[in-house]
């Protein structure tokens, strides 16, 4: 596929459809801190911490991709989302961006646990599965140099780059932020980029398309 052509993708629309009406409902009914506490995946609760009125926690890591906080968050995410997602899904096909979707937010959820369990505030945001989305991205479109005598070697050396890269961007992200008084994921953006590393080839296989 040319990489500079800019597909259809029906899965990643659809994804983006349903959250970005999801905040739009949430923020015009008032109801995104009850949703964030309801919805959001909070570590404490793996423990047995009960939550009255919260949703069961095993959803949760899905749930937490249709939260937001803020007009910023979510259009970041978005862009994110529709550019490298349609890209993914040509090679993949719906059914797997929509596996590689699903998996980057549970492993994101559970990266922020080993991180920090005893987190009672709520995760939220998409940024862990896209994160999922952006390595398959990078993986597929990206250009190893310098081994074109050992292709597989290559292909191993572009993983642990692309790992090193994204895994220091976010703690440095994680750093800037937590200055102005915000805080990030790291954790679970780097969970779901992992993720994202180690599921794209067998689904680009399940697609019948080479990778």
């Amino acid at each position: 596929m040319d990489s500079r052509s800019f597909p259809r993708g029906i899965g990643t629309n659809a994804i983006a459809i349903a959250t970005v009406a999801a905040y739009a409902v949430l923020a015009l009914l008032g109801w995104t801190d009850w949703a964030d506490m309801a919805g959001g995946f909070i570590p404490l609760r793996m423990s047995g911490a009960e939550l009255p009125g919260a949703l069961p926690l095993w959803i949760t890591p899905l749930t937490a991709t249709l939260l937001h906080g803020g007009a910023i968050h979510l259009l970041f995410n978005m862009m994110m989302l529709i550019f490298c997602g349609r890209m993914v899904e040509a090679t993949i096909g719906p059914l797997g961006l929509t596996i590689l979707y699903v998996v980057g937010a549970y492993v994101a959820a559970g990266a922020q646990y080993l991180v920090n369990p005893i987190d009672s505030s709520p995760m939220i945001g998409a940024s862990g599965a896209i994160s999922a989305i952006f390595a398959a991205y990078a993986l597929l479109f990206g250009r190893p140099r310098g081994f074109a005598k050992h292709p597989t070697l290559g292909v191993a050396v572009n993983i642990v780059w692309l790992a090193a890269a994204w895994i220091g961007v976010q703690f440095l992200m994680g750093i800037a932020f937590a200055d102005m008084g915000m805080a990030i994921a790291t954790a679970a953006h780097v969970g779901g980029f992992l993720a994202g590393l180690a599921l794209t080839r067998p689904l680009a296989r399940m697609g019948g398309r080479a990778a």
